[in-house]
């Protein structure tokens, strides 16, 4: 008996969505496309609510700012308030955490060479919440427990593609040595292309995009080879938060001797404020 990872989520966390969301704009003639994008993954969701969610993340100077950077940082509380932004924390539930998942994971990964840094108090900002807003609406409370993998992708040097799927490898070697039977999603956020600053400031690139995930999909070891510079180049300064979308690849079971992954849904927008979002959703085959 082990826990059991059955799919990978992977979603841009663009705060203007939350802001949509929680001021009752979803229907507006800008959003209602992007919405109407998820209702196919919503749907699948209600069906397949997992026991927990690994969400992989990056934090914007809510929980650490540039004093104190953790390359890799794993939540392990049992609660995660939502943190206040600049305007006041966001109108959805505190997150519930797993701590003893949490633990173990923390255990296994750490022993497997990778430094995490283990939080025991931890806000949490748009880059979580924004993707479970999108997945499950604006429940009460949120279904299930959430663990928080916070990466770098702020301040450099950041990971590499390669580190950040090795990362995932690992996470899913800690799943399978969980002695207990649970049900595990696994979520990379961010992205996609965009730029918040500088002359290039607005930059989409739906090619890059595009081939981005088609290439997550079908060859994510090669993918994961991909430097830094092509990010920045090619998907903009704030392209690089693509990285932990490999975390989440990291844990599907082709990579290690499985069947390819199942394509539960796929869509891509643009514009979202002035990002390009996109959305797939993989289903694990042992």
């Amino acid at each position: 008996m082990s826990a059991r990872l059955s799919a990978s989520v992977y979603t841009s966390h663009v705060p203007a969505i939350g802001a949509a969301m929680d001021n009752g704009r979803t229907a507006e003639d800008y959003w209602r496309p992007l919405f109407a994008g998820y209702e196919a993954s919503r749907a699948w969701m209600a069906e397949r609510v997992p026991d927990a969610i690994v969400l992989v993340y990056n934090d914007h100077a809510t929980a650490f700012g540039l004093e104190l950077v953790p390359t890799f940082a794993i939540g392990t509380a049992a609660r995660f308030p939502v943190a206040d932004e600049g305007w006041g924390p966001r109108p959805v539930p505190d997150v519930i955490g797993h701590p003893e998942l949490a633990a173990h994971i923390t255990q296994s990964v750490i022993q497997q060479d990778f430094d995490l840094t283990v939080v025991n108090e931890l806000p949490v900002d748009h880059g979580l919440t924004v993707p479970l807003s999108l997945l499950f609406g604006q429940p009460d409370t949120w279904p299930c427990p959430v663990i928080p993998i916070a990466v770098n992708v702020v301040q450099y040097p950041v990971p590499s593609g390669r580190r950040c799927l090795e990362l995932g490898k690992a996470i899913r070697r800690a799943l399978d040595s969980y002695d207990d039977d649970l049900d595990v999603q696994i979520w990379g956020t961010g992205g996609m292309s965009h730029q918040l600053q500088g002359p290039r400031a607005g930059l989409i690139n739906t090619e890059f995009d595009q081939a981005f995930l088609d290439r997550l999909i079908s060859e994510p070891e090669a993918l994961a080879a991909m430097p830094h510079i092509d990010y920045v180049r090619e998907a903009g300064s704030e392209g690089i938060e693509l990285v932990m979308w490999l975390v989440a690849r990291g844990a599907m079971s082709d990579l290690g001797g499985g069947q390819t992954p199942h394509v539960a849904h796929r869509f891509y927008h643009v514009p979202a404020s002035n990002t390009a979002v996109g959305h797939l959703v993989l289903e694990d085959r042992p």
